[in-house]
């Protein structure tokens, strides 16, 4: 039996995976209104490092009256502010994003509100930094904080920085470039596989280029690692001749 009669008697002759290192492929192979194709992915790999840091600092003071919890704001604004210089962050690199204000007294639960904590502040104030080791091994001393009398919310917006890899561009053409050689090897491994030869693309899709964590952890949010890995896949359907 000729290797087009095999193609045609299996529809499907199979998918493979060629890779090496970070780079992959895979191939589909099948026949289709008399003439035969194959549907390759070429895979592109980087690992890269986060190049930008956000922090999210939210902290709250309370008190009897509007001013005394306003003052106990500041004061913890202050300290926060102090602690931000010690470790080597410029003014610019923080701002003030929100202040929140509640009167528990105009609340459901008026009633059962303590009068020394009727008014709360929340305050929220945004660190931003491109040395994003630096930024980590702060956030990891927030102990100090503490220690100033500073009060933190407990909830999701307070849980530490996220990191972000924003130079996609400068890996973009060299990834593009490598999957789809590594798509087209695939095709012809297949294509050599079936006795025939690789021909002109019939279509091709670059696909989305991927910034993951380096290392998958379940139950963490991705955004709090600074290692990186970028991914890339090319789908390109090639024509196969005898």
């Amino acid at each position: 039996m000729s290797a087009f009669s095999r193609v045609i008697a299996g529809g499907l002759i199979g998918l493979g995976v060629a890779s090496g290192g970070f780079l992959a492929g895979e191939a589909l192979l099948k026949s289709r209104l008399g003439f035969r194709t194959v549907t390759v992915k070429g895979l592109s790999e980087r690992e890269a490092k986060a190049d930008l840091g956000f922090w999210p600092i939210r902290f709250v003071a309370t008190g009897p009256t509007l001013e005394a919890a306003r003052t106990a704001l500041e004061t913890s604004e202050t300290s926060v502010k102090a602690f931000l210089t010690g470790r080597g962050f410029a003014e610019a690199d923080y701002s003030v994003q929100n202040i929140q204000v509640e009167d528990r007294m105009a609340g459901y639960n008026a009633q059962q509100t303590p009068q020394d904590t009727r008014f709360v502040l929340t305050e929220d104030m945004l660190v931003k930094s491109t040395d994003v080791q630096k930024l980590a091994d702060t956030s990891r001393a927030i102990g100090d904080l503490l220690k100033s009398g500073v009060v933190f919310s407990s909830d999701a917006y307070n849980a530490g920085p996220s990191f972000i890899f924003t130079k996609i561009a400068d890996l973009k053409g060299e990834m593009l470039t490598e999957a789809t050689k590594r798509a087209r090897e695939a095709a012809e491994n297949f294509a050599t596989e079936s006795g025939a030869k690789v021909g002109d693309i019939q279509t091709a899709n670059q696909g989305i280029i991927e910034v993951n964590p380096a290392v998958a952890i379940p139950n963490d949010r991705p955004d709090k690692q600074i290692d990186k890995k970028v991914r890339v896949v090319t789908t390109i359907t090639y024509f196969l001749v005898d």
